[in-house]
């Protein structure tokens, strides 16, 4: 089983490097996705109101045995749920259907920038954090304004900033800031929506020379980079797969090799534009 290094946020407060996603994973698969997961030595399962699929997580979790304080469970508050009272409500509710007492991160999903409600949003996880029912929070599709207006208006900087990345969007402006504020970068969608990523000649020719598969490839560079990084899958031989690249390491030449993939290109919503649930 595959021993996956911890990052510590910035409140001190430690996350495995590398978890679980369960982004577009049906409900109904949700359960026996996580369980496969956590047997596959995951300890950190990543989730959100909007995915739909929060009680399946929680019964996964319930079943598997493993004590609570050996788990990292991060969930996300959807854009429709944002003001103060919302966000209360929303946490209990997220909460009741994982079936715990509390979460280890909270995330405000999309900055939604036409509703302007994300900094009352974070007055909410700065009380949800401050009556200890979330042990970390943060924010995810932050823009660098965004997190400065953050920053401006509130006593907590975020424990992470959720973004898209990959090798074709590594996001190296907002890294640098990331770093200078003590704000940890994590990567969603990490081997990039559509498949191009893993069956470029890049990845797919140091993926050779070492023996490995394209998305190790990609998923060792994430760790590399310090990301802390969410694959998602439900295929229990790919779960397994992605969780086993902590025993080999790319050299310079596959670093500066992928560093000259990075075209700027995202696969997922422009957090600038995107106010999904809206309705001003």
């Amino acid at each position: 089983m595959s021993s996956v290094p911890s990052i510590t946020l910035n409140n001190g407060v430690s996350i495995p490097q590398l978890g679980f996603g369960v982004w577009q994973v049906p409900p109904a698969e949700t359960e026996v996705a996580v369980r496969a997961a956590l047997d596959a030595g995951y300890r950190s399962i990543d989730t959100a109101s909007a995915y739909e699929n929060e009680s399946g997580v929680g019964a996964a979790i319930a079943a598997s045995g493993i004590p609570r304080e050996e788990l990292f469970v991060t969930t996300k508050l959807w854009n429709r749920r944002q003001g103060y009272d919302t966000t209360l409500a929303s946490f209990d509710d997220s909460l009741a259907k994982l079936g715990l007492e509390y979460v280890d991160m909270y995330l405000i999903h999309w900055p939604m920038p036409a509703a302007d409600r994300y900094l009352d949003t974070w007055q909410a996880f700065e009380k949800l954090y401050a009556d200890q029912r979330i042990r970390a929070i943060g924010v995810s599709n932050f823009q660098i304004p965004h997190l400065e207006r953050l920053f401006d208006g509130s006593g907590v900087v975020p424990a992470v900033n959720q973004v898209e990345l990959h090798p074709y969007l590594q996001q190296r402006e907002l890294r640098s800031f990331h770093d200078e504020f003590g704000v940890r970068t994590e990567a969603w969608s990490p081997l990039a929506k559509g498949g191009a990523l893993l069956t470029d000649t890049v990845i797919t020719g140091i993926a050779e020379k070492h023996g490995r598969t394209p998305a190790q490839v990609v998923l060792r560079w994430h760790v590399q980079q310090g990301t802390i990084v969410i694959p998602k899958s439900v295929t229990p031989s790919r779960i397994a797969e992605n969780i086993a690249v902590f025993d080999f390491d790319l050299d310079q030449a596959d670093n500066e090799a992928i560093a000259n993939l990075d075209r700027g290109r995202r696969t997922g919503p422009d957090p600038d534009t995107f106010n999904l649930g809206y309705d001003g």
